[in-house]
This record gives structure tokens, sequence and C-alpha cells, in this order.
């Protein structure tokens, strides 16, 4: 290749090399918005180094050869600097649609294609020749309508980057005011020069200073980059930021009318209020709570509790005050910001850890009352058992003596096989993940078993169980849980039962649910016994004949009927009986 090299040749590939350069270096190091700057100063590198080549050609074929290769980085830098604008503007959802972005790189390689393919079609150069009439031989290009396309293309592209810079910067803080002026004032001197060379002016000739420009460009944008640090106080658009918060923020100006505001605001708002809420008076979008509307007319700081109520649900907040004066904000009067915090999810969760900790206080209490159990009650009937059957095994004692003693260790097997029932219904409900098998059943089948199985006990205090229930009431519960609390309530009631005593058994529906109901007439209970069953703790008292309780039976009935959507309540007065009200689905739920 034969070239001529001159100072604007020259100029141009010294820059386009450095360019080159310090784009790699960028590319390299940054990442996001800056990313793109670095493939912009790539493009603009690519145009300057090729051009400076083109203008130190000597002959037309080695000067299509550059301008072949200057159209990469001619097309891509309309691209770049789109891509550059929208990540800074924090508008980049836009290209990351696959579509938007095949669009975009498909509408900048095609005029790559249209230099490349030229000579088939003269499209976009009608004709080249070698301008010999300067002080140096320069191209001289007549336009395609192909050109002037991709000339409306490149500055729509340029114009929409430009766009998005302005309102982005307008909208931000003074603090960016010096790198924003760079940045506009950069974006402006590649236009300038351009429209200029195809309005005709042209003081050097064919000379085209659009890359100079874009040199001139880069050059500004890097001193806002590295000299106001550009990208670490990154100037997204306020409303990006705003959005981002999930409290609610409202400005109003020094008449209480609403300036700006955020998407969390209006949740707390009407579907009427929302139609208009700039320039709205805060009186009017909060009309019930006039001590919010005292403090901001008093301009006074500080933090009130509101409960607002919309189709949106209830919502208990705190409002946090700050008022502004002219000193903070530069402007000529009074300006109030108000923070909505929302303590609805706080307070729920506060009274959720609440009943928690009283929940596992009760447990740790029940847990505790049941090693208490297994230590002493159950270990005193295993003991006195084991110790009579060594006695009669070593004919310390006779079998006539046995005989005494068996009606005693009867009444303490039972007791213990009922103790270690109940242990071990409470353990297996406390496991995590312990789940119900609900079906339909027919109640009088379990009532009749049970009856049976307690007749031996209710016959030897001569106690009558008369049971009035109708076959065919079906119920949709657990079926062994339900046996276990109409056992344990059964059981209950004979223990604290005189002789001659009798248990009235009866089931009828009441909206929804079968209600069944175990009363006796025995002993009772105090009202401070029935406020402890109701608070479901547990109790333990002898009955009638001393026969040992163990307190779990009706915390686990209570247990049970809640696992399966029903309800257990007690009445009883003491001296008078008790009655027990069982509550038991008849549907699913």
């Amino acid at each position: 290749m034969d070239f001529t090299f001159n100072l604007y040749s020259i100029v141009l590939i010294l820059f386009g090399t450095a360019t080159l350069l310090l784009s790699y270096y960028i590319y390299r190091k940054e990442g996001g918005a800056v990313r793109f700057f670095g493939i912009m100063m790539f493009s603009s590198a690519i145009w300057s180094f090729a051009y400076g080549f083109e203008l130190a050609s000597t002959t037309i074929e080695q000067a299509k050869l550059w301008i072949s290769i200057e159209y990469i980085g001619i097309s891509l830098l309309p691209l770049s600097w789109l891509l550059f604008c929208l990540k800074l503007s924090g508008k980049d959802h836009w290209y990351q649609n696959k579509i938007n972005m095949f669009i975009l790189i498909a509408t900048a390689v095609i005029p790559i294609l249209m230099v490349w393919t030229n000579d088939y079609h003269h499209l976009h150069f009608k004709s080249y020749h070698m301008d010999t009439t300067g002080d140096f031989p320069m191209v001289a290009l007549e336009m395609g309508p192909s050109f002037w396309i991709f000339t409306l293309y490149f500055y729509l592209l340029l114009a929409t980057g430009s766009y998005l810079l302005i309102i982005t910067f307008r909208k931000s803080d003074p603090i960016y005011k010096s790198q924003n002026y760079s940045i506009i004032i950069a974006a402006f001197i590649p236009w300038i020069t351009n429209i200029t060379y195809f309005l005709g002016f042209r003081p050097l000739g064919q000379l085209d200073i659009t890359p100079f420009a874009f040199i001139i460009t880069v050059f500004l944008i890097s001193i806002a980059i590295y000299r106001f640090k550009l990208f670490d106080i990154l100037p997204v658009a306020r409303e990006k930021v705003l959005e981002l918060m999930q409290d609610g923020f409202v400005i109003l100006d020094s008449k209480n009318r609403v300036i700006d505001y955020n998407s969390s605001f209006r949740r707390y708002l009407s579907d009427i209020k929302k139609s208009k809420i700039i320039g709205a008076q805060i009186e009017a979008l909060f009309p019930d709570h006039k001590k919010l509307a005292a403090l901001i007319k008093e301009r006074q700081s500080g933090k009130i509790e509101l409960k607002i109520e919309n189709h949106n649900g209830s919502f208990e907040l705190e409002a946090e005050i700050r008022t502004l004066n002219e000193n903070q904000l530069k402007l000529n009067s009074e300006a109030v910001i108000i923070k909505l915090q929302d303590l609805t999810t706080l307070r729920k969760e506060a009274l959720r850890s609440k009943s928690q900790t009283t929940e596992l206080q009760q447990l740790n209490q029940l847990k505790d009352r049941v090693f208490s159990i297994i230590a002493h009650d159950l270990r005193g009937p295993l003991v006195n058992l084991g110790e009579i059957l060594k006695m009669t095994s070593d004919d310390v004692i006779t079998i006539e003596e046995f005989k005494t003693l068996s009606p005693t260790l009867s009444r303490d097997i039972s007791y213990t096989t009922e103790l270690l029932d109940n242990i071990l219904h409470w353990s297996r409900s406390q496991l995590k993940g312990y789940g119900i098998d609900r079906d339909f059943f027919d109640l009088k089948n379990i009532l009749v078993n049970e009856i049976n199985y307690h007749l031996p006990a209710a016959e030897a205090k001569n106690i009558r169980i008369i049971q009035d229930v109708f076959p065919g009431e079906m119920v949709y519960a657990d079926r062994l849980m339900i046996q276990i609390v109409v056992r344990n309530i059964l059981n209950n009631a004979i223990k604290f039962c005189n002789e001659n005593c009798e248990i009235h058994i009866t089931a009828v529906y009441k909206n929804g649910f079968i209600e069944l109901r175990i009363e006796d007439n025995g002993v009772g209970m105090s009202e401070i016994a029935l406020q402890k069953i109701h608070n479901g703790d547990n109790i333990s008292t002898r009955g009638t004949m001393n026969e040992k309780g163990t307190g779990l039976g009706l915390v686990i009935c209570k247990e049970f009927m809640e696992k399966n959507d029903g309800k257990l309540i007690v009445r009883s007065e003491l001296g008078k009986g008790s009655s027990f009200c069982i509550y038991l689905p008849v549907d699913l739920k």
C-alpha cells in the first residue's frame, strides 16, 4: 500500500490508536454503562483510525478499502451510544428484550454489508473519485439512497440517546451538575459538526471533521468518568430509586400540595383519590387524620401513627414528617417530606412472636409435667408391682394376701396403662409433620365400643351410662383421635362420679357440626379448675375413690379437637356435675 501521511491523518491515527487501547482497558476493568462506553470508544477508534489511513491513501482502490473498515465503527457508534444512554438513564430493561436487541444489531450490520457490496448495486455510494484540488488527495463521494436512510437512522439513535440523557439529568441532583454539562455538551458536538458537513459548510474541502468531533466527545465523557467520578455516583433516574423503596414517600410544597411521590404511597389512597395526586392538598388525601394535617400546617418535624383502611386492606402506619427550609433546598419557602412506614406486618410478627413464646412456655411446662409424671407416677406403680411379685415368688406373702392386694394392683396397672396411652398420644401430636387421617364414620359405633370398654369401671361404682345417640350420625374427623377424646372424657366422668350417679350421652346436629354431649352429675369442678382447662393448662385431681389422674387427658382432647376443626367446651359446677360438649364437623372444609 502507498500512503502519503499528512497532519490530519496522523492526528486521527494517533488518537484512534490511543482510543482503541483505552477502550480495551475500560471494557476489561469496568461494567454496566462504562462497558457500553468502552464499546463506543472502540467504534470511534475504528472510524478515526481507518479514516486516518483513508486520508493518507493515494489511490481510490486503497481508499475504498479503508472506507469499508470505517463503516464498522460508523455503524456500531450510534448503537453503542444508545445502549450507553439507556443504561445511564435506568432504561436498560428495553434492550434486555431479545427482539429489541436483535433489531438494533441487524440495523447496525445492514449498512456495513451495503458498503461492502456497493460495487454491485451502488445504493450507498453512487460514485467514488479522488479529489486532488486540495492540499492532499481526498475521496469525493456521491451519496445514494441507502446512505441517507442510514444517516436518518444514525441521527435517530443519537437523538434518542441524547433525549434520555437530558430527561435523566433534568431530574438529577445538583451534585451531578458538572458531569451532566460535560456529557450533554459532548453529545451535541458530533451533531453540530456532521450537520454543517451535510449542509455544505466545508472549510477544509472534502474533509469530514465528524471523526474529530467524536474524539472530542470521547475525551469529554472520559473526563466526566474519571474527574467527576461519574459512575461512582451514578445519576440513575429519580423514579427508579424511589420505586425501589417500600416505604411511602410524598413531598409537599409550602401550600401543602403534593409535588412528588412514589408508587408505595399510592397503596394508602382510595381509588378515587389516586386519579389526581400531584397538586392535591394532603388534607384531601387523608381527610380523617386531623393531627397529621396539624403537624404539617405548623411545620413540626416528628412522628405520628395512622390507621388507614381502603380496598387494599387495613394499614397501621408511622408517618415521619421532616420539614426542609429554604437554606436546605435553595427554595423560596419550606417544603415537607413525609415517610409512611407500614407497621402492620411488624406488629403482626410481634404478636405472632409473643403468641409463640407463650405457647412455647406452656409446652415447656407441660413437658416438665410429663417428665415429672414419668419419674414419679409411672415408676411408683411399676416398683410396687415388681416388689409384690418378688415377695410372692419368694413366699414372703401368701396367695390369699396377694389376692387382697390385687384390686390395688389392678387400679395401679389401669392407671399406668392410661398414663402411657396419654403420653404416647400427646408425644405423637407434638411431632412436627404428624398428620391426621380424616374420614367419614358413624359416631355411634365408637361410643358403643368405648362404653363397653368402661363398663367394668362404671359398674364398680354402680354408675349408669345412658347413651341416646341414633345410628347413622356421620362425622368427618380422624377416627382414632375422636376415640381418644371420648375415652378420656368418659374416664374422667366415671372417675369424678360418686356411687349411683348417672352419665348421659347425647348427639344433635347444630350449624354444620354434631354436638356430642357427655354429662354427669358427679362432684363437678371449681371455677379455678374450669378456668385452667379453658386456658389449656393441665391439672391432676384424684377421683371419688382416690383414683389417680395424669392431668394430660383434657389437654390432649382440646388439642385433638382443634386439629379436626372442631372444639371442646367444658361446663361445670361444683357439687352438681360436669358437661363436656364435643363439636365434630360433618362435612369437608
